[in-house]
């Protein structure tokens, strides 16, 4: 009796040992993209941290990320439940928009860092309510808001 309760206890440590890995290795990927992003994100100093040309570069880089380093279905998953597919408000229209354009862009890139230039060339085009359908945009100033995300 003590023998099969002890095996017991084992199965259930090997498979929490398991859930854990498996856990951690989910992890990694979404801690991998956001890392990359903030790094290239500082470092491009750009004002309007939402809803501003930082917002959009945010958007757009973070989304051709995942594009460049796994499928762009992800990003299409990710938009239509974070950004309800940009329904709702001016903000997530353009967070959406601005993820699928990132997509393209890391959908199609070469390299990894001929797609970081790209986004950030796509947001230096961009402009205020750009209307163009490859077209990185973001809100007027009176909007922008100086946060993180």
């Amino acid at each position: 009796m003590d023998s099969r309760l002890r095996g017991n206890d084992g199965t259930r440590k090997r498979w929490f040992r398991r859930l854990a890995v498996i856990c951690a290795l989910l992890a990694a990927y979404p801690i991998f993209v956001f890392a990359t992003v903030y790094a290239q994100w500082f470092a491009a100093d750009l004002p309007g941290g939402r809803n501003g040309p930082a917002d959009a570069y945010r958007h757009a880089l973070a989304s051709a990320t995942v594009a460049y380093t796994a499928t762009p279905r992800w990003v299409d998953w990710v938009t239509a439940v974070m950004e309800r597919g940009g329904a709702g408000n001016e903000s997530r229209a353009m967070d959406a928009h601005n993820n699928r354009i990132g997509a393209a862009i890391g959908a199609q890139a070469e390299s990894w860092s001929a797609m970081q230039a790209h986004v950030l060339a796509a947001v230096q085009a961009g402009g205020i309510r750009a209307a163009g359908e490859n077209t990185i945009t973001w809100l007027p100033p009176e909007r922008w808001q100086n946060r993180l995300y």
